[in-house]
């Protein structure tokens, strides 16, 4: 690992609010998108890296966890999307 981005993270609070429940998926994406859009030069060297980027999660559900939300976010950066709440 070449190095940690502690700040791009979902808060203490969004990831307690969540606590790994389906049926909460969509707003925490949406409240932790409006979490990355307010702090973009945390998660811009992740959108620009021209190498690969791992993203690594401590969470039981391999579909719906911060780390699938932040790649869905640094996709649709890439893109020129202002969504990614998917």
């Amino acid at each position: 690992m070449d190095g940690w981005l502690k700040e791009v993270a979902p808060s203490t609070e969004l990831r307690r609010w969540f606590a790994d429940d389906p049926a909460k998926w969509h707003e925490f994406c949406r409240r932790y998108t409006a979490e990355l859009d307010a702090n973009p030069q945390a998660w811009r060297p992740l959108r620009d890296s021209t190498g690969d980027v791992t993203l690594l999660y401590s969470a039981r559900d391999g579909e719906r966890n911060s780390a699938v939300a932040l790649r869905v976010h640094l996709l649709a950066q890439r893109a020129g999307s202002t969504s990614a709440t998917s």
